[in-house]
């Protein structure tokens, strides 16, 4: 990935604009048949929940306070080889770019709870509860899946892994504040029923070190430990290909995972999935189009667009989840609208991955 975008800032505007046929053929059959691949995963996980509940009832016995632990190991894995792939002596160069780190963040901090909130108070008012799981899902930027939404279109993975960084300690820091704030106060200022939140910083910093602190931290240090004792011809050429292929199938067994705990309530409130699925689609579209549109018209590369434009659109649901499991209950409203929350993020989030690709394409791009 690194490789791809050294190779994209070097080019010229036409040929950066380019499809990348060397990826796509690199990539094979498998990966050019991603959408229908996850498509199929949500079906399973959907069927499975519904047809067999008791396996939802057994994996949340397989907890540890709000975590499940076979979704960690298979988030865990899903990140690792992604995260395996950054040049960690590249990140200082991302945090010294304060254009880039501006603009994810007006997105991440500002732009993004503003509109989940707006479009949560708007569709969602007469459920509450629905409406405070949307609240929390929108104050809380994606550190997680945005790696793997990145990676597949092509994006800056050192500059993603800065960003996840940066969101990673501003949520530790202002989650708590921000799920008040918003469910609390802002909520009641435009007439909307209003929840008490409280959040202790280590409850946040637990959720957000447990899920992308041993990952990240097996990124790193591998590389780092690998690289001295075989060098980083062998690790970028012989390691990376044997590992990657782990983030794919750890991708699906989350989706199948995540669609059956939820399964059976699914089919039996299909109305209220479609309900709390319409706000979602918009955000996701309104925040892709909008930060790639504005990261494009300031200037930068395509692997960079692509890293803010999708760190400004996914969202950290592991964290809304067990926030609003931990707050209000597995069986709440709120706890459902936090798992519908990635169910839709899914399919939505790989079609604008087709859609930047294609973008790629057809947009010019300056040279770096």
């Amino acid at each position: 990935m690194t490789r791809e975008t050294s190779a994209n800032t070097a080019e010229a505007p036409s040929e950066a604009a380019a499809p990348p046929t060397g990826t796509a053929v690199r990539l094979g059959m498998r990966d050019r048949l991603l959408t229908l691949w996850i498509f199929l995963a949500m079906a399973a996980g959907i069927l499975l929940g519904a047809v067999v509940p008791g396996v939802s009832d057994a994996l949340n016995l397989i907890s540890v306070g709000t975590t499940n632990i076979p979704l960690a190991i298979c988030m865990m894995l899903m990140l690792y080889p992604p995260l395996a792939k950054v040049r960690y002596s590249e990140l200082p160069k991302v945090f010294r770019n304060v254009r880039a780190l501006g603009l994810m963040l007006l997105f991440c901090a500002v732009i993004g709870p503003l509109l989940m909130f707006l479009l949560a108070t708007t569709f969602l008012r007469d459920q509450p509860e629905y409406m405070t799981g949307l609240i929390l899902i929108g104050i809380a930027p994606c550190i997680a899946m945005v790696i793997v939404w990145n990676g597949l279109a092509g994006g800056d993975a050192e500059w993603c892994a800065g960003f996840v960084a940066v969101n990673a300690i501003l949520q530790v820091l202002l989650y708590g504040p921000m799920a008040w704030l918003f469910a609390t106060r802002l909520t009641a200022l435009v007439g909307a029923p209003s929840v008490s939140v409280s959040l202790s910083v280590g409850d946040v910093a637990g959720t957000v070190a447990f899920y992308l602190g041993i990952p990240f931290a097996a990124g790193a240090l591998g590389r780092l430990a690998l690289e001295r004792l075989k060098g980083r011809d062998w690790y970028e050429g012989t390691f990376l290909p044997r590992v990657s292929p782990v983030s794919f199938a750890a991708l699906l067994a989350t989706i199948v995972l995540m669609f059956s705990l939820k399964g059976q309530q699914i089919v039996h409130l299909p109305l209220d999935t479609v309900r709390i699925a319409v706000p979602l689609v918009i955000y996701f579209v309104v925040m892709f189009f909008c930060s790639f549109v504005l990261a494009h018209a300031t200037g930068f590369t395509y692997p960079q667009t692509s890293a803010i434009a999708f760190t400004a659109t996914g969202n950290n649901f592991e964290l809304a989840i067990a926030v609003a499991v931990a707050t209000f209950g597995l069986a709440s409203g709120e706890a459902f609208a936090a798992v519908v929350g990635p169910l839709i993020e899914v399919p939505s989030l790989i079609l604008l991955v087709n859609a930047a690709l294609a973008m790629r394409r057809r947009m010019s791009w300056p040279r770096g």
